[in-house]
């Protein structure tokens, strides 16, 4: 009895079976590419979107080119030369030791008084937001609406409205001129504990807290063993926006302060800019220039250091498992 011959399809589709059963290749046909998730084949481009880019772009690098071009320039230079570019005289080097040596090196001390409004301020305010945040995110006592409403009108709020207010409130106690009047002021970011509260909401499971407490845990424990790595991402965000409005405070420390030692930078290259204005004062806008470049280093090298626990926050709950 002759045998039916067997097609072309039949053949692939038995090499198929054959194939997946002992995990090797087989007469598949063409090779096909596996499916890329994520990826766009043919991504739009928009050019209005890329001229925007390129001015917003623009709009941001070019105040930093010119700080950085007129760094370098002594007094005379910065008013013998085009401003966005370099003058014949190289003063850079020179311009960063006058700055920390004029008037008895007092650049300085206004540098270490800002890292410390930063460090005390700007550090104990993302821990207080993280702490109330955490505890109003997990846990439910009467006021919590209140609570909630209260903390979005002082979102609303702006900073410079509160002033006056705390400028009389710290007057009374006998605390102006002193440290504690910028430090405690600090301490307050309703941005930040809104922040936090929408983020502990979804980062820190349920389930993880009743497990901790199952095994005894205490509830200071769970939060800075179990909760506090979770919120990571959070904390960073929050520190960030703490630290850049606490280092380039202006406003409070101006009505706060009447001692020259307690300055922060920002105050301080104020008057050195003001004191050309004056009778008998000398005309330091070069110094001004060079410490405003120092002043904006530490942010840059903060913001390149925690870029990566930021970014890595970003998609945090973008992919459902």
């Amino acid at each position: 009895m002759a045998t039916a011959p067997i097609s072309p399809r039949a053949r692939r589709a038995e090499a198929n079976r054959l194939s997946r059963k002992s995990g090797k290749p087989g007469l598949v046909g063409p090779k096909l590419a596996p499916p890329r998730l994520g990826l766009v084949e043919n991504p739009r481009k928009s050019k209005t979107l890329t001229l925007l880019t390129c001015i917003v772009l623009i709009y941001a690098l070019v105040p930093l080119l010119w700080l950085v071009i007129n760094a370098t320039k002594s007094q005379e230079g910065l008013f013998s030369s085009f401003g966005l570019w370099f003058s014949g005289d190289f003063s850079f080097f020179k311009n960063i030791a006058d700055t920390l040596t004029y008037q008895d090196g007092i650049f300085v001390r206004w540098l270490a008084n800002t890292v410390l409004y930063v460090v005390v301020g700007a550090g104990g305010a993302t821990l207080l937001a993280a702490l109330g945040g955490y505890a109003l995110a997990k846990f439910d006592f009467p006021g919590k609406k209140g609570i909630f409403a209260v903390v979005i009108g002082a979102v609303a709020v702006p900073g410079t409205a509160l002033a006056v207010p705390t400028f009389l409130l710290f007057s009374n106690l006998g605390m102006t001129n002193t440290p504690w009047s910028v430090i405690l002021p600090s301490l307050i970011s309703p941005f930040g504990l809104y922040l936090m509260w929408t983020f502990a909401t979804e980062a820190i499971p349920d389930e993880l807290l009743e497990a901790a407490r199952v095994d005894g845990a205490g509830e200071f424990r769970i939060f800075f063993k179990v909760c506090l790595p979770l919120l990571g991402p959070g904390l960073v965000t929050v520190l960030l926006f703490t630290m850049v409005a606490t280092w380039n405070n202006y406003f409070l420390p101006l009505i706060m302060l009447k001692d020259v030692n307690w300055y922060p930078l920002v105050l301080g290259l104020n008057q050195w800019t003001t004191q050309a204005s004056t009778a008998g004062g000398d005309a330091v806008f070069n110094l001004v220039i060079t410490g405003s470049l120092l002043t904006i280093l530490p942010l840059i090298v903060a913001f390149l250091f925690l870029q990566r626990f930021w970014q890595s926050g970003l998609a945090a709950g973008s992919v459902k498992e």
